[in-house]
């Protein structure tokens, strides 16, 4: 309940009150019994309420028949989460995206005018039952979504193309995944320089971002922040974001953020590896990174927390953990040697080059790329000693003299 009044305010909503009924059995007609529905009433009236918001996902009866005895709009968890999304999709694909997921949300729910017919043409073959209006409805909605999926493989046909082209630059990807609101953009922003939204609302960022990001060993990342996950993320989104998550599923390295300070950690991490898990990115590399670590009690063991997390979540699988704070920068320096260590692509190695004493170009390829450990000159020339990426060594095997 907590979860559904911060989203319910994320969306711009004032929360008055909060209802629980336990029962064996959903009602059908209204999902809540005839009693607590009454007492439901009774206070959207007391605090002159305009909308009932349901945790629970309402079939369309159950919506209409709770909207005609309520006297109030009702919607969904579905529903609440679509609203966000679409105020805050700021890009034509996120738009997209989220109309996409709202009409098929839509479509099973439309309530039209039922038997009143359409206006019907004169002449011959025009006589006779007209089609009603919940008819015309469902195919102009039929075809919008033709053409936004048409459109949206579009998008997909050129994230790929932008996909083969970094891969022909030895740039490894790093996908950032976790719960929302569980600081993200936050740790993006400090670990890229970048100015993306971090706002504590949930759902605050939607559109994917990329930058790069500089490692301890000179090598440059392609880091991507992605949409947030949340416990029942609905389907209807997930095939909408596909073109989105597919940053996820082609990344070399995920840093699952968690927010350690969370009561909720536990949970949450699980409700994440399910979402990975139906995207196809389990088996993809993972640092579990324990963010707000500042706001914990007594100094973290990241070892005992990620065990408790990934116990909780019944995943098997140990992961490398890292506590960070994103907002003080504290723990980055260890995430970034981290993520150095655990990136297969374009592998670090110590190697030792010999340059002419006046070519300055590859000297500064390997100050810009490398991590240069110490430079001598000598009557042969320049001997410069490094930890240098394999993409680095090819580029100037005619140099390399060991490794």
């Amino acid at each position: 309940m907590e979860e559904l009044a911060a989203l319910a305010e994320s969306a711009g909503a004032d929360v008055r009150e909060r209802v629980i009924q336990y029962r064996e059995s959903a009602e059908a007609a209204t999902l809540l019994g005839s009693g607590k529905v009454a007492e439901l009433k009774q206070l959207c009236a007391l605090h002159e309420a305009d909308v009932a918001i349901f945790d629970a996902e309402l079939s369309p009866t159950q919506q209409r028949n709770l909207e005609k005895q309520l006297e109030v709009r009702v919607i969904d968890r579905t529903q609440l989460i679509l609203d966000i999304f679409a105020a805050r999709a700021r890009t034509r694909e996120g738009q997209l995206q989220v109309e996409l997921a709202q009409l098929n949300y839509m479509l099973p729910r439309l309530a039209g005018r039922g038997s009143a017919m359409s206006r019907l043409g004169g002449g011959i073959g025009t006589r006779g039952p007209g089609e009603t209006q919940l008819e015309t409805d469902r195919r102009k909605i039929a075809r919008r979504i033709k053409i936004i999926e048409k459109n949206l493989e579009t998008v997909r046909a050129g994230r790929t193309i932008q996909r083969r082209q970094r891969q022909g630059v030895p740039l490894a990807t790093v996908a950032m995944a976790g719960y929302t609101n569980a600081g993200k953009s936050t740790l993006f922003n400090r670990l890229t320089g970048a100015q993306v939204v971090a706002d504590a609302r949930l759902f605050a960022t939607l559109d994917p971002t990329v930058r790069h990001a500089v490692l301890p060993s000179r090598r440059k990342v392609l880091l991507s922040d992605t949409v947030g996950f949340i416990r029942r993320l609905p389907t209807t989104l997930v095939k909408a974001f596909r073109a989105t998550l597919e940053e996820v599923v082609e990344a070399k390295l995920i840093l699952h953020v968690v927010d350690a300070s969370s009561p909720e950690a536990a949970r949450q991490t699980e409700q994440v590896m399910q979402v990975l898990a139906e995207i196809d990115a389990a088996s993809t590399p993972q640092i579990l990174v324990l963010n707000k670590a500042d706001r914990l009690p007594e100094k973290p063991d990241a070892t005992a927390i990620a065990a408790r997390l990934l116990s909780f979540a019944e995943e098997k699988t140990p992961r490398r953990a890292v506590c960070v704070s994103a907002r003080s920068g504290e723990g980055v320096p260890e995430l970034l040697a981290a993520i150095d260590e655990a990136l297969p692509l374009d592998p670090v190695a110590p190697a030792k080059f010999l340059l002419a004493a006046g070519d300055g170009g590859p000297l500064h390829i390997l100050h810009e790329c490398a991590q240069v450990a110490s430079v001598t000159y000598t009557e042969r020339g320049c001997e410069v000693e490094a930890l240098a990426p394999e993409s680095v060594r090819r580029l100037l095997s005619q140099y390399l003299i060991s490794s």
